[in-house]
């Protein structure tokens, strides 16, 4: 049996960028390390690189999020991005989307050990909450698909006018490229790639930037929120 990769120690960046949540950061990382790896949320060999590679990786999102919005983490898996964001901005009403249990109950347990009062855990997945939850300004994801895939799931989360922040890899600007024409069909307006984490991680975090005009998603999800309003006010009404 190969012996557990052990956590190192929280860099300098960790503290500033966390601030007086630094120690629910600590915990957090140390949570990831033990039962995050036994139960397969995440891989032994993320353990050593857990600070940078993951949890200030997934902080630095906070610079290009707005102040005092509704977020949605859509395949929130390990709570990444969505808890490190969380840690930095209490402004942020936050939902984790993630479809398996044994994710959401791990994703239960650090909202409530670390006392996020502003994020709830909420399972299933982006096609089925489509007219359950409230549309949101921002939904964020990190690595869980390619471009035009997360965005056929993403985008009909959001407010007209809202976008999406999906942290990603080298190969950002190509993706952006060949989903041009999924984009502009989902309602996109505009799609840019962003370098955040200046000072903090090295190399910078990519994001991709996918704002949406009047109608997210575009017509057919227009229709299928509507119907699901009405829905919803009938079973109020009864």
């Amino acid at each position: 049996m190969t012996e557990a990769a052990e956590l190192p120690p929280a860099p300098e960046e960790a503290r500033t960028v966390f601030g007086e949540r630094f120690p629910d950061a600590v915990r957090y990382a140390e949570l990831l390390a033990d039962a995050g790896v036994q139960r397969g949320l995440i891989g032994p060999r993320e353990v050593p690189r857990l600070w940078e590679r993951h949890l200030l990786n997934c902080a630095v999102l906070s610079e290009v999020v707005p102040e005092g919005v509704t977020v949605c983490d859509v395949g929130s898996g390990a709570g990444l991005p969505g808890i490190p964001l969380a840690l930095v901005r209490p402004d942020l009403k936050i939902t984790l989307l993630e479809p398996l249990l044994r994710r959401t109950n791990f994703l239960t347990e650090v909202v409530e050990l670390l006392g996020l009062d502003h994020v709830t855990v909420v399972r299933g997945r982006a096609e089925e909450v489509l007219g359950k939850l409230p549309p949101v300004h921002v939904v964020t994801a990190r690595a869980v698909a390619p471009l035009d895939r997360l965005a056929a799931w993403g985008v009909p989360l959001l407010r007209p006018y809202g976008e999406m922040l999906l942290l990603k890899g080298d190969t950002a600007e190509e993706e952006v490229k060949a989903a041009g024409a999924s984009l502009s069909k989902l309602g996109a307006v505009d799609t840019s790639v962003l370098h955040v984490g200046e000072g903090v991680v090295d190399p910078l975090s990519t994001v991709v930037r996918v704002e949406v005009g009047e109608s997210p998603g575009g017509v057919r999800f227009a229709a299928k929120r509507a119907k699901a309003a009405r829905t919803g006010r009938a079973r109020r009404r009864r």
